[in-house]
């Protein structure tokens, strides 16, 4: 029997500030086993990661390092988990930058006085890494060309890739992953699993966390952890089921919600956006496909007020061109967002019915709600399963949990224009299934919707118009 990394000895431990996850619970990693944990969400499996580097207190059992030991046995320096274990979380809160000192809209000004952390500046901090080490990795994780950006800049898609980049230059003795496919179209989600199976077949300790329809052909070992908040050792599939409730009447013909005409963006001579011309009318329904880079978030933060590059162009929401004297105020009140961006820069210290009646004010702090608001809020949040999540404080909830709040957050004013980018990113098969049901019934006309998804599994059935971009240019309109 191989000997073992980590060894978890009936365990009990929690969610940060809520009830106990794991009982009683035993598990052993040892030398050449691949893990993947998979599992439903508020199951436990990020917090289950952060046990492994240490970070919750177990008042029963016992968590040990054997790794640790035999290393430090032979003259390393190592004296804490954290030492030789990377974790790649959904958020980057480090030393090195955290969202919290910064702002949505910061992304897109590029013209800030303030010269933001670079790429390369990210991957080479903490590191040995040389600059041909970090190009070197930039390129395995198809980020060369976003090297001199500032990090902010990053997309959720490079993001992630970035983050990975720099796990690797730090030569962990074990890389753990918390669903590193998130954000990444089909090409890119090829490229990282034979990157990452490269990486396990030359030695590297890896744990991966992710969908159980994602884990790779080269993980050994399966860890599905339930609701029940017992993990076991078993194989699991996963589906999105196909929903036979009756749909809304389509619309066409309404009047125009959005008008772009000829629209160009760019940034130090590079072309993010090449002649947009595109109408959407009240009630229509758009997937708005494409791959990583292909300038889909640079579109809707247009549609947003969120990018100032919007005010030299002809961009028109129901029926005014930007900076023609509207408030971003008056361009949010008609829209409700919900992007992987956004909830990196959601911060706010909120219970979770809160946070979600924040969407009826488009702010980011609480303000006084009324009864009728406060029942829609409590409907909403029964209907997407998360009722009993209304007393915790967001920043305690699992990333999956917070992806539901911030969903609900969105639709709770019943906004004219849903732009949707990724909502189903990081949920299970029940809650997309839930939502996507939730949405070809419940949006109705004269809402008009705007879905991004790299997944055609997870696009509602009452779409019926697309939208496809690739390297800022449109190639399919229908």
């Amino acid at each position: 029997m191989n000997p073992p990394v980590i060894e978890f000895d009936r365990v009990t431990f929690s969610h940060p500030g809520g009830p106990a996850v794991f009982r009683d619970f035993s598990w052993t990693i040892r030398e050449g086993e691949t893990w993947a944990i998979t599992g439903p969400i508020g199951s436990g499996k990020t917090t289950l990661a952060e046990a492994l580097l240490g970070k919750h207190p177990t008042p029963d059992g016992a968590i040990r390092w054997p790794l640790l030991d035999r290393l430090r046995a032979v003259g390393h320096a190592a004296k804490y988990p954290s030492d030789i274990i990377r974790f790649v979380a959904f958020q980057e809160q480090s030393r090195l930058f955290t969202y919290a000192g910064h702002y949505y809209q910061q992304r897109f000004e590029f013209g800030d006085a303030e010269q933001p952390l670079s790429v390369a500046e990210f991957l080479r901090a903490g590191t040995t890494a040389t600059d041909a080490d970090v190009q070197d990795a930039a390129a395995k994780l198809g980020i060369t060309e976003q090297l001199a950006l500032g990090f902010i800049k990053l997309s959720n898609g490079q993001t992630r890739r970035a983050r990975i980049a720099r796990a690797l230059l730090a030569t962990p003795e074990l890389l753990i992953l918390d669903d590193p496919f998130l954000g990444l179209d089909a090409a890119g989600r090829s490229e990282l699993t034979e990157l990452l199976g490269g990486l396990v077949r030359a030695g590297t300790r890896l744990v991966l966390i992710c969908r159980p329809d994602a884990v790779p052909a080269w993980v050994t070992h399966n860890m599905n952890c339930e609701a029940s908040s017992e993990c076991g050792v078993r194989s699991a599939e996963s589906k999105v089921e196909v929903s036979e409730k009756s749909l809304p009447e389509s619309t066409t013909g309404g009047e125009a919600v959005i008008e772009l005409r000829n629209v160009n963006v760019a940034h130090g001579g590079h072309a993010i956006l090449r002649d947009i011309n595109w109408t959407v009318r009240a009630g229509e329904r758009w997937a708005v496909l494409g791959p990583n880079g292909s300038g889909k978030t640079t579109l809707l933060s247009l549609l947003c007020g969120d990018h100032p590059q919007a005010y030299v162009n002809d961009v028109r929401l129901f029926g005014r061109r930007r900076g023609s004297g509207e408030s971003i105020w008056d361009v949010k009140r008609n829209v409700g967002l919900v992007s992987p961006e956004f909830h990196l820069y959601f911060q706010q210290p909120l219970l979770a019915e809160r946070a979600i009646a924040t969407g009826f004010f488009d702010v980011l702090h609480d303000r006084t709600t009324s009864e009728k608001q406060d029942a829609a809020i409590r409907e909403l949040m029964e209907q997407f399963g998360i009722a009993h999540l209304a007393g915790r404080p967001f920043r305690t909830l699992s990333t999956g949990e917070q992806r539901l709040v911030l969903f609900a957050r969105a639709v709770v004013k019943q906004p004219p224009l849903l732009i949707l980018d990724e909502p189903f990113q990081g949920l299970d098969d029940v809650s997309i299934r839930r939502l996507r049901d939730w949405l070809d019934t419940s949006v109705k006309p004269p809402q008009t919707m705007l879905f991004v998804s790299h997944l055609s599994a997870e696009i509602p059935r009452s779409v019926s118009h697309r939208l496809r971009l690739d390297r800022g240019a449109i190639v399919e309109r229908v």
